[in-house]
């Protein structure tokens, strides 16, 4: 591609997993955040929970500075602290939708221009048309919320169903008929595919994305390892680009931008969010990490 990146793809990288330390919402947000916030390469940068109130007033003044946009990813929020929006005790559900609440409050603290998270866990055959409802009624009551205080959209991002994560959400035709229902009273409702969840669901980039085109509204770029269950990074840990065994390298992130201008989430119309989603693994840099998914999305491009 001879055009620049810029022309059609914002830049991103997630914050709190290029830097996981403060994936809790604690520890050196600052600091961390300010090293993306200086590297110009990024358009984009993704945060979540921060706990304290004056952290959050000062990353917002950062990014200000830096003229950066921000999106929030409500997923540690659940992640974390075991969680599930999809429970069918009605207690956890009550307890997710609240600090998924929170989060989309956090979310307009920060100017943040959408909101994601992601289902519960996949609770087998038998009572997995009860937490489908489930989910469609919670999603409902998070985008009238968001609704309620502005125009932050509400993204449902795609997991694998049965490597690590073992989500709702899941497979394409429950992601579809989520959206489908959610979109027939709420219209700031959408999916988002993450490139290395897209080997973890057995899935081309074609068949992770053609389907879902119509409800897209973020996309991720990261790795995954599946071969071997003993490797460090086995599972959704999102490594390097080009780790031994791993699945996601330069060609694969060129077929993905291929068929994200094919499905018309890249076009000339303008740019739309394409975030790193990687994660150094225990010794490894931060810093080379990101430096490795810059070099690898650059010579991606490069073969359009």
């Amino acid at each position: 591609m001879k055009d620049s990146i810029y022309k059609y793809i914002k830049v991103g990288i997630i914050h709190f997993m290029a830097y996981p330390q403060v994936i809790r919402g604690e520890g050196p947000i600052l600091e961390t955040l300010s090293k993306i916030a200086e590297d110009d390469y990024f358009n984009v940068v993704e945060v979540s929970w921060m706990k304290d109130p004056a952290v959050r007033k000062a990353a917002k003044e950062m990014l200000d500075v830096a003229h950066m946009t921000v999106a929030y990813g409500g997923q540690p929020r659940t992640l974390t602290t075991g969680l599930d929006i999809n429970s069918l005790d009605t207690a956890i559900r009550e307890k997710t939708i609240a600090t998924l609440k929170e989060g989309i409050d956090e979310a307009y603290e920060l100017g943040a221009v959408g909101f994601a998270f992601l289902a519960g866990k996949y609770p087998g055959k038998d009572k997995e048309e009860a937490a489908t409802q489930a989910l469609i009624d919670s999603i409902k009551e998070l985008c009238a919320y968001s609704k309620s205080k502005g125009n932050i959209p509400v993204i449902l991002e795609i997991f694998d169903r049965d490597i690590e994560k073992k989500s709702l959400v899941g497979p394409n035709d429950v992601a579809i008929r989520v959206a489908s229902e959610v979109r027939k009273e709420y219209d700031n409702f959408g999916l988002m595919v993450d490139l290395s969840h897209v080997p973890q669901l057995r899935q081309t980039p074609r068949e992770a994305l053609v389907p879902v085109k119509d409800y897209l509204m973020h996309v991720h770029i990261g790795n995954a390892v599946l071969k071997d269950k003993s490797h460090p990074a086995y599972g959704d840990a999102h490594p390097r680009f080009g780790i031994a065994g791993g699945e996601n390298d330069v060609p694969e992130v060129m077929e993905f931008l291929k068929v994200l201008f094919e499905i018309g989430y890249l076009s000339e119309s303008g740019p739309r969010i394409v975030s790193f989603e990687v994660k150094p693994l225990a010794g490894e840099s931060p810093e080379l990490v990101i430096a490795n998914a810059k070099r690898t999305l650059n010579e991606a491009w490069a073969r359009l």
